[in-house]
């Protein structure tokens, strides 16, 4: 893997907005600062939680630059690099290596999702990989793409060296378990979703990409850890446990009931930026009370 250890848990975190609706650089570093109190591999910056879509080139190069800042080296910055045009997709690549990201995630192109063939794709992430100075990732995120990369389209876009890894949000735990199959300890798999966290390790992922790490890092290092330490019943019942909340902060509610969550445990989330909407009051409170049944929300800390 180009020397980039990646099995472990990755929180893609959000990006905090001020009043005015701008990048919050101190809720930033506030955010990271718990979190590096938890024994994550590293973090992904300016994912789908990160609203990445919403901003422009130079407001992403700020918050991977302020990232970096509350990252300990020792931790892989993972960076969001995916436009729609591979010269955008270069270009932002090279930013985020000059900021100090470790990797890229880079996410296909969609809006012209028809003319996406796998040769189309083989030359845009293999164009990518050949200009990049770190390595590279594949995001394969359907939900919102419209776009799902099957095992034949990675295993040709993994013929670049500098491809190292796939996040795979899509679900499929068989053909997770195909990629690790054709491609070997080499070619980092890693689950895009704490949903199917337990499944995917069990067919050969080397850790997960999980938005619910953001909220609950414990419970997501504890499936981790019961399952390589052989108690596979101890980490279903975590992996049980979690799959309402995860529904609850990715496909129900998206980044808003991310960002809802974390302010609910006092961390910052904030502002999600339009044309995102936030949570109304009705679903704030089953938020709250989906939480509080996952023990990811303490009773003492319940708001009303």
């Amino acid at each position: 893997m180009m020397g980039l250890p990646l099995a472990g848990v990755f929180p893609p975190i959000p990006t905090p907005f001020d009043e005015r609706g701008e990048v919050d650089d101190r809720a930033l570093l506030e955010n990271l600062a718990h979190w590096n109190t938890y024994p994550l591999r590293g973090y992904v910056v300016l994912g789908t939680n990160g609203e990445a879509a919403l901003m422009d080139a130079d407001e992403r190069a700020h918050v991977l630059a302020v990232a970096r800042e509350g990252i300990p080296k020792e931790r892989l910055l993972i960076a969001g690099t995916g436009c729609q045009s591979t010269r955008e997709t270069m270009a932002m690549t090279a930013r985020a290596a000059r900021c100090g990201a470790d990797a890229a995630l880079v996410l296909p192109p969609s809006y012209y999702k028809t003319q996406m063939t796998r040769e189309a794709l083989k030359r845009h992430y293999h164009a990518i990989a050949d200009a990049a100075e770190i390595p590279i990732l594949v995001y394969n995120m359907p939900a919102c793409t419209g776009l799902d990369l099957d095992l034949e389209s990675v295993v040709v876009i993994a013929e670049h060296p500098r491809v190292v890894g796939i996040k795979d949000s899509g679900g499929d735990t068989a053909k997770l378990g195909a990629l690790r199959a054709r491609l070997g300890e080499e070619f980092a798999v890693l689950a895009g979703s704490a949903g199917f966290f337990l499944p995917a390790l069990a067919v050969g992922a080397v850790g997960g990409v999980l938005a619910l790490a953001n909220i609950a890092p414990a419970q997501c290092l504890d499936m981790e850890k019961r399952f390589h330490g052989g108690d596979i019943a101890g980490a279903a019942a975590t992996q049980r446990r979690m799959i309402p909340a995860n529904f609850a902060v990715t496909s129900r509610w998206s980044v808003a009931g991310l960002k809802a969550a974390m302010d609910m445990l006092g961390l910052r989330g904030g502002a999600v930026r339009p044309p995102l909407a936030p949570l109304s009051a009705q679903d704030r409170e089953e938020l709250e009370s989906t939480l509080h049944q996952a023990g990811i929300l303490p009773p003492a800390r319940r708001t009303r």
